[in-house]
């Protein structure tokens, strides 16, 4: 497996402290991002069954059983082979242990489905089900040494796939074409499930297309997720192909005169929403305030945009910046006519500083 299991172990012992704090008597975790950060391993169409007392139980499809032991610490593996027998195995194992709050993560990941609540909810009708996301985030939000050496790798493959985008970026290469070479690098270099959006329009989020072509004159805006051991860093920058304008070069300007405003104001103990506030009192003073997408920053780790959400959780803009936390600088981009502009890093944030990943 990798890592030390000794670090999920400590994982699990302390969601299980958080579940009895708040009486809860079980979880089942179905969000991928969550079991990898107990197990140690991605496997998908993840159960995870974890007690507020005693051994975390795994189910796995039949015939996967031994691989996943040799890639996790957990011992007690069962092996279903429909579906029904994976919910029936969940449902006996809440009513053998006479459990009356069992949590789950209301969350919006691959294999979090509503339609899982929807049947457990019915099949366990006497049970309280109670949204343990919060659980969750609260432990992943603050990394360990083994997390933070893991983004400090993922970020040194991002790098590479940028300076590929910088070498492919030509008039008339599509985005899809751009997103391929990328990928291709940062795949070759062991990211096993990298993010790349490529945008050659004004569009703030970008799945490439096929007939989006890079112009003559204009700007092409390039955002990198790369993992190593599932752990993310995410990077972003915007490439001037020709002479796109002078309001192009202005929005640059003033998007680093903002990049390094939040590198200063963004530190240990500091609102997130506090440093959004100047952040985007500059954009105003500079003529860009319309143009500016509201959330400065978010984490990073098990996911490429995890808790503290301040980009799309509004109340997440409360959370104080802490000690290990993983968090990008500055996420959104300024939305022209000519596109997108961003100049986006990842950071550790340390008591003396922020370290800069990417």
């Amino acid at each position: 497996m990798r890592g030390d299991e000794r670090i999920f172990k400590k994982r699990v012992e302390r969601f299980q402290e958080l579940l009895r704090e708040n009486e809860i008597d079980g979880a089942v975790i179905r969000t991928l991002s969550s079991f990898i950060y107990f197990t140690g391993t991605k496997w998908l169409r993840p159960s995870l069954l974890i007690p507020a007392e005693g051994e975390p139980v795994v189910f796995v499809v039949k015939g996967e059983a031994e691989l996943f032991k040799e890639r996790s610490w957990i011992e007690n593996v069962v092996e279903y082979q429909r579906v029904e027998d994976l919910m029936a195995g969940v449902v006996s194992w809440v009513h053998r242990n006479g459990m009356e709050r069992v949590g789950l993560e209301f969350g919006v990941e691959r294999d979090a489905y509503l339609i899982f609540l929807k049947i457990f909810e019915r099949l366990n009708p006497t049970v309280e089900i109670v949204d343990v996301l919060d659980l969750t985030m609260s432990l992943r939000m603050i990394k360990d040494e083994w997390e933070l050496e893991n983004i400090r790798k993922a970020g040194k493959i991002a790098r590479k796939g940028m300076k590929v985008a910088g070498e492919v970026i030509k008039p008339g290469v599509s985005e899809l074409e751009i997103v391929a070479e990328i990928t291709r690098e940062l795949m070759l270099s062991g990211s096993e499930e990298p993010k790349v959006y490529v945008s050659t329009t004004p569009r703030a989020h970008a799945e490439p297309f096929r007939d989006l072509k890079v112009p003559e004159n204009g700007v092409v805006t390039v955002v990198i997720g790369t993992d190593w051991n599932h752990y993310y860093a995410n990077t972003a920058r915007t490439f001037i192909v020709g002479e796109p304008g002078e309001r192009v070069k202005k929005a640059m300007e003033v998007k680093m005169e903002a990049y390094k405003l939040a590198l200063e104001e963004t530190r240990v103990g500091a609102p997130i929403n506090a440093v959004e506030k100047k952040i985007a009192s500059l954009f105003k003073e500079r003529g860009f305030g319309d143009a500016y997408i509201a959330g400065y920053t978010h984490g990073v780790g098990l996911l490429v945009e995890e808790p503290p959400i301040a980009t799309i959780v509004v109340p997440q803009r409360a959370t104080r910046v802490q000690e290990n936390m993983v968090l990008t600088i500055i996420h959104p981009p300024l939305m022209i006519p000519e596109g997108a502009i961003k100049h986006e890093d990842t950071y550790i944030v340390k008591k003396d500083g922020l370290e800069k990943v990417t």
